[in-house]
């Protein structure tokens, strides 16, 4: 079954062939993600007593995870995902497992942790942006791709959703180390379960190719126009996950000056969750007539919009709704940006431009939230929400003045560019063709 002879649905793209074996597999390994970092943040407490030190692990974790991700994406790219993944998932996994011993019983010392931490961070498999990129090779219908693109937002959201949970019922029957080892077992079936999949073979393998100093000399353009093309997807990641990083201390502050309760809190992020996942499938099911690159900043400004107004919120049930809103913005803005960089991206390096959409949204959560918790208490909370918008509605701002930039380029030169960015990625193509 072609792409392009399929309807443009969500259940199109599960009826591609072994897409829905392989995003399951992608799935269940990608549920780890959800789980450990709470995991991690209970077990170190337990063990060492100390939330200091379980703030300086975690930070660790996530900084080794985070910033070395497009580094092993570029590993996928360059040696496949069979070649490249499983290591990964067998190292991760068995740091994981070594956490999880250190850390089952009180007394483990914090530096002996945090080295294994690190370690672990460091061997994180890229399964979403591989599993984006099996994406890109699987549909060749830009529409279906769209919808490959949302569903894979929606999914991960509910992930992100449902792991904490799973994390709550492991500890009612275990220690909080049990959640570290679960998540590596998830990891390690997971990947292995995906990367056996018959459509892990077709992501192609970028390959060195002898050439002239002519045809160098192209690929260096090529290249070139590539990194500007991806310059618009990671800034507005990046400004997307500044204002969510900032909104999480937000809400808690906003909750705790009313009286109310952690249970309170995790309302308003289901409630920013919920509308994520039901704006991801609407704008996912909608056939755009406006090209990727003119959404992108408008779904940026939306989402700071709704932050900054939701700073004037009287009251819990109104931060809820304006919540809800935001969240219309998240999953649609970033399957954007995921979409722009495939289009950016060369035939080889396409989990390599994934990956480094997505170390923008992790970094900028993470500047959000420190920028956050300096700002807390020294502002008023409508202030910080302002901030926190304003971070996407800047974001926004720079993204469509280099699209207005973009289409002003002369039709001609335009023309001249596509058209050799065209031969030279046929070019890439068949060497990795003649690779496999």
């Amino acid at each position: 079954m072609s792409a392009s002879s399929t309807r443009p649905s969500y259940a199109a793209v599960l009826r591609m062939p072994h897409a829905t074996r392989t995003f399951t597999a992608a799935l269940l390994g990608r549920l780890s993600y959800g789980m450990v970092s709470l995991a991690v943040l209970l077990a170190v407490t337990r063990a060492t007593g100390s939330y200091a030190a379980a703030g300086a692990v975690m930070a660790l974790f996530g900084a080794a995870s985070v910033f070395l991700s497009p580094l092993r994406a570029a590993l996928v790219d360059r040696h496949g995902p069979r070649r490249a993944l499983l290591p990964m998932a067998a190292l991760y996994a068995g740091l994981l497992g070594t956490l999880a011993a250190a850390t089952w019983r009180p007394g483990a010392p914090a530096a002996a942790i945090g080295a294994v931490a690190v370690a672990a961070g460091a061997c994180t498999p890229p399964l979403g942006p591989t599993m984006r990129a099996v994406w890109g090779e699987l549909v060749t219908d830009r529409r279906l791709l769209q919808r490959a693109y949302s569903l894979d937002g929606v999914a991960e959201e509910l992930l992100f959703v449902s792991g904490p949970l799973l994390v709550g019922v492991v500890v009612q029957f275990a220690p909080p180390a049990a959640g570290v080892a679960v998540s590596g077992l998830l990891v390690g079936l997971g990947t292995l379960a995906f990367v056996t999949s018959p459509a892990v073979k077709s992501v192609a393998v970028r390959v060195q190719v002898q050439a002239s100093r002519v045809q160098a000399r192209a690929r260096l353009r090529m290249r070139l126009r590539i990194e500007r093309g991806l310059v618009q997807p990671v800034v507005v990641a990046a400004g997307v996950g500044l204002s969510l990083g900032a909104v999480d201390l937000l809400v808690l502050a906003f909750a705790e000056q009313r009286g109310h309760g952690d249970d309170a809190v995790a309302w308003i992020f289901a409630a920013l969750s919920a509308g994520s996942a039901v704006g991801g499938l609407l704008y996912g099911a909608v056939d755009w007539r406006t090209g990727a690159r003119v959404r992108l900043p408008v779904l940026t400004a939306g989402l700071g919009l709704a932050l900054a107004v939701a700073g004037l919120a009287p009251g819990l049930g109104t931060l809820a709704g304006a919540a809800v809103c935001a969240g219309f913005f998240v999953a649609p803005a970033l399957t954007t940006a995921y979409l722009v960089a495939d289009e950016s991206a060369a035939p080889g390096a396409r989990v390599q431009a994934g990956a480094w959409v997505n170390t923008a949204v992790n970094a900028g959560i993470s500047a959000g939230a420190a920028a956050a918790g300096l700002l807390v208490g020294r502002l008023p909370l409508g202030a910080g929400f302002a901030m926190a918008g304003g971070a996407a509605l800047l974001a926004a701002a720079a993204v469509g003045v280099g699209t207005r930039h973009s289409r002003a380029l002369p039709r001609k030169r335009e023309q001249e560019q596509e058209h050799e960015q065209e031969r030279e990625r046929e070019q890439e193509a068949g060497a990795a063709e003649q690779a496999r």
